[in-house]
C-alpha cells in the first residue's frame, strides 16, 4: 500500500500535539529578532513574542522556510518509509513558503513530492492538511487525499476580528496616524481571505459589534448549510477565545465540539494580540 507524508508549515495554526496525532510534519516559518532567528512554533510563541516586541519596541521579521529546511523535511520522510510526500503551504500570495517548498523538490528530483498551495492560512490551512491526514490514514491514495483536502477548502470560510491596527502600523501596512485614528475610535476591522489574499471586509464600532458581525458574516456565508466544522482561532487571548465560543453557542447552530487554535508567531504578529477570528466547514 502507497505510504503517504502530509507536510505543511506553521502558519497552519496545527499544534505539535495535533500534528503528531495525525501524522503531519510542520515545517517552522522563521522569526527573526535583529541577528537571531527563532522557529515558529517550536522555539517561540505568543506570550514572548509580543512581550519582546513591546520591550523593543518594534517588530520582528518573518521568513518563509528555506528550501533547504523543506527538503531535510521531505528526505526525514523518505527515510521514513513514505513512498510520496504531499506539503500544503500557506497562500503564495502572502509568503514565499510555498515557493520554497516547491524549489525544494529540485534537491530530491527522484522523490514523488507534491507541493500544494493552498490559498488560504491558520486553520483554513490546517483543516486541509488534516482532511488529507485523514484521507491517507483510511487508505485513500495521493489523488484522493488532495481532492480531500480541496473539498475542505471549497466548503470553508474565515473570519476574523482584529483588536488593534497597533501592529499592522508597525510593520508599514497602514500608516501610524491611520492606526492611532483607528484606536481612538475603537474601530475594530473584520477580514477574510478571497483567492488567497486577505481582505478587510468591513470596520466595526467597538469589539462587541465586531464579534457580532463575525458571527452574522458566518451566518451568512452558511446560507442554509449545516456547520460540519468550526475553530475558533485567537492571538494571545485565550480567555477572550472562551467568551467568543459562548456567544457563537447563543447565536448559531454550531458543532458539539469547537476547536481553539493560536496563531503562531509567523502570522500573529501582523495580527496583533486580541485578533479573534472563526473558521468554519460548511455541509456540502
Amino acid at each position: 500500500m502507497e505510504k503517504i507524508a502530509i507536510i505543511t508549515d506553521t502558519d497552519s495554526s496545527i499544534s505539535l500535539e495535533v500534528a503528531n496525532a495525525n501524522n503531519i510534519q510542520l515545517v517552522p516559518i522563521m522569526i527573526q529578532f535583529g541577528a537571531t532567528s527563532y522557529r515558529d512554533v517550536f522555539d517561540i510563541n505568543n506570550p514572548d513574542t509580543f512581550s519582546r516586541i513591546d520591550m523593543e519596541g518594534k517588530l520582528p521579521t518573518t521568513a518563509a522556510p528555506s528550501p533547504g529546511q523543506f527538503a531535510e523535511v521531505y528526505k526525514t520522510a523518505f527515510e521514513s518509509g513514505a513512498n510520496s510526500v504531499l506539503c500544503f503551504t500557506v497562500s503564495g500570495e502572502i509568503s514565499a513558503t510555498y515557493a520554497a517548498a516547491l524549489n525544494a523538490c529540485d534537491l530530491l528530483p527522484d522523490k514523488d513530492i507534491t507541493v500544494i498551495d493552498t490559498q488560504s492560512l491558520t486553520m483554513q490551512q490546517g483543516f486541509m492538511a488534516l482532511a488529507a491526514a485523514e484521507a491517507v490514514y483510511k487508505g485513500a491514495s495521493k489523488e484522493e487525499a488532495i481532492a480531500a483536502a480541496f473539498d475542505v477548502r471549497d466548503r470553508s470560510q474565515l473570519f476574523a476580528a482584529l483588536e488593534t491596527l497597533k501592529y499592522l502600523a508597525m510593520s508599514g501596512r497602514v500608516g501610524h496616524l491611520a492606526a492611532g485614528m483607528a484606536n481612538m475610535l475603537n474601530i475594530k476591522p473584520i477580514l477574510t481571505i478571497r483567492g488567497g489574499k486577505l481582505e478587510m471586509l468591513e470596520k466595526i464600532r467597538t469589539k462587541n459589534k465586531s464579534w457580532n458581525r463575525t458571527i452574522e458574516l458566518v451566518h451568512e456565508s452558511a446560507n442554509g448549510r449545516k456547520i460540519e466544522k468550526m475553530c475558533i482561532v485567537h492571538v494571545n487571548v485565550p480567555e477572550a477565545a472562551s467568551q467568543f465560543e459562548n456567544l457563537l453557542r447563543t447565536q448559531l447552530e454550531c458543532p458539539q465540539e469547537i476547536t481553539i487554535a493560536e496563531l503562531g508567531p509567523g502570522l500573529s504578529i501582523h495580527s496583533g494580540v486580541g485578533m479573534v477570528g472563526v473558521v468554519t466547514i460548511y455541509s456540502p
